[in-house]
């Protein structure tokens, strides 16, 4: 039994993000008006997701090109918009998009709802909850839950990042059994494609199989100069780098192969598959390290850096060395240790007033110092996810 008919067996819920590159009309022009959503590739993908629900996978849709689709509706052919262009496009081209899935999804005789989400949403642990309950409803009734960020209404501070970094989180929040991104190329390569003409370039090898995503990957995954994505393969790699933590394999393929689907489901060896067959971060831990948005950082010295890697213990006073940012009680943290390697992520029992203060002083010190504000932790262990 190959590794992928092995996780066939076990799949109940499948995420699907469908890229921009993907369902645009991308034959008509790198930078043409026209260049906009393609009604043919929606179609395309609502009968393999039709195909998926009858043979009893529930299936959630992350799905890129409202700013596409709006491109081409406010008639804005250049690459470099600004934010207002950027969210007047969502605006119109959201609608647009969704009435296109509608319009498809009906004809194979499925219903579809539209969740737009922001960073703030999944920051905070209630409406993380909510909005799992709600997509957890939706596929009770048959319905297919189609997601976008939110940007008419995000900005630069609040985005998740890239609908690849979105649909690893949905998802982690769904707790499906795969994500499938789909992109327009083959998967991951070992050295960039587009050299190969150049002379004494060797041949791009595709890499089928990654069990850990470390520096060595995400410095091969580069950046895509594709004008129509928001990110390319790296954010791809770290979308897999998520799910993987969460115990959820993922594999990047090409949307672009009208058989990709059946493929994926016959187990055979398309795309680059992320996936090393470890447990995962218990929920909330994967919900501290992976959707939090960090307010600051933590230098902390080799003492603590053992304490908390080797002993799993809390983090103390006494064991910082730096602190970075302005945060308050609660927010999320990054831990560097002298060498400036990130070693975990946490919540702060204080704010970075009060650390500049006790960083470095002893227990005793700090309970003299702090009165009725004092705690033992700078970031409990329960609070703590120590990569």
């Amino acid at each position: 039994m190959t590794i992928r008919k092995d996780i066939l067996k076990n799949i109940k819920t499948v995420v699907i993000k469908i890229g921009s590159s993907v369902i645009s009309n991308r034959e008509k022009g790198r930078r043409s008006l026209e260049c906009g959503l393609s009604k043919d590739w929606v179609r395309h993908y609502a009968s393999k997701i039709k195909t998926l629900r009858e043979k009893g996978y529930d299936v959630v849709l992350v799905s890129s090109g409202a700013i596409m689709a709006g491109r081409e509706r406010l008639e804005f052919g250049r690459a470099d918009l600004t934010i207002p262009e950027k969210q007047a496009c969502a605006a119109i081209g959201q609608s647009f998009l969704m009435h296109t899935y509608e319009k498809a999804f009906e004809k194979k005789g499925l219903k579809v709802a539209q969740i737009l989400l922001s960073h703030e949403d999944l920051g905070n642990r209630t409406r993380y909850l909510n909005a799992k309950h709600t997509i957890e409803a939706l596929l009770e009734r048959g319905v297919v839950p189609i997601i976008n960020e939110n940007d008419s209404v995000t900005v630069e501070e609040i985005k998740i990042g890239d609908n690849d970094s979105l649909s690893a989180t949905v998802a982690c929040l769904v707790d499906a059994q795969l994500l499938i991104i789909l992109s327009d190329v083959e998967g991951l390569y070992d050295r960039d494609p587009s050299l190969k003409n150049r002379p004494g370039a060797e041949k791009a090898q595709l890499i089928s199989h990654i069990s850990k995503v470390n520096e060595d990957i995400e410095r091969i995954a580069g950046k895509s100069k594709n004008w129509l994505t928001v990110g390319g393969m790296l954010t791809k790699v770290l979308a897999a780098k998520k799910t993987m933590s969460f115990g959820i394999p993922a594999l990047v393929v090409n949307g672009l192969d009208k058989k990709v689907v059946e493929n994926i489901f016959a187990g055979k060896e398309v795309g680059t598959l992320f996936w090393s067959g470890k447990g995962k971060i218990r929920d909330r831990k994967h919900w501290i390290a992976h959707t939090l948005k960090p307010a600051g950082t933590l230098i902390i010295d080799e003492g603590a850096r053992k304490a908390l890697v080797e002993r799993g213990k809390s983090l103390l006073p006494a064991g910082l060395v730096k602190v970075k940012g302005k945060f308050e009680f609660g927010n999320a943290l990054i831990l560097l240790d002298e060498t400036g390697k990130e070693i975990g992520r946490g919540l702060v029992n204080y704010n970075s007033r009060d650390l500049e203060q006790i960083k470095g002083m002893k227990t005793s010190a700090v309970r003299n110092l702090m009165g009725e504000s004092y705690y033992e932790e700078v970031i409990h262990r329960d609070d703590l996810v120590v990569f």
